[in-house]
């Protein structure tokens, strides 16, 4: 059954990244817009909505990103990988430093996925996958940072939070 409150939310989250996405970093090499702002969104949406809703906020923004011209194809295995690491090691663990662990599934995962399959197959164009990961880290280990610093703020001032993420 649908939660509505984490659809919405996830909307919200889905907005955050899009409405940030001028505030990216071009990396040329491998033809990426590198967003931190994604990665810190995953962290907080991982650890808040589950792997479900976290991954669907991250695909529906690497979609409106990729419409707008503000993304690549790339964003997709970069955003929703580390969206389902956090969220899945959430569900198992129940603490809030796994956020901290969305640069495991940007970076070797998205990474190695964006390389192998969405650079040739989507873009046309092979990608050296030692360059995409340094890139994808770069951007997700400073976003997963500001998304646990975030998520313990939101922690401290009491905002009401859903139930234990799904």
């Amino acid at each position: 059954m649908m939660d509505t409150r984490r659809l919405v939310l996830a909307a919200i989250f889905a907005a955050i990244p899009v409405v940030l996405s001028p505030l990216n970093i071009p990396v040329a090499a491998i033809g990426a817009k590198a967003l931190p702002w994604q990665h810190m969104v995953n962290a907080i949406a991982g650890v808040l909505l589950g792997p479900w809703y976290a991954m669907l906020a991250a695909a529906v923004t690497a979609t409106i990103r990729i419409s707008l011209g503000t993304g690549t194809p790339l964003a997709f295995p970069g955003g929703m990988a580390g969206a389902l690491v956090v969220g899945l090691a959430y569900r198992i663990w129940r603490d809030d430093r796994l956020a901290l662990l969305e640069p495991l599934g940007t970076g070797p995962i998205g990474a190695t996925v964006g390389a192998l399959l969405v650079a040739p197959m989507v873009m046309g164009q092979a990608r050296p996958l030692g360059a995409m990961m340094i890139a994808f880290l770069a951007s997700s280990i400073p976003g997963a940072i500001i998304g646990f610093v975030v998520l313990k703020v939101i922690r401290r001032a009491g905002v009401q939070t859903l139930p234990d993420a799904r």
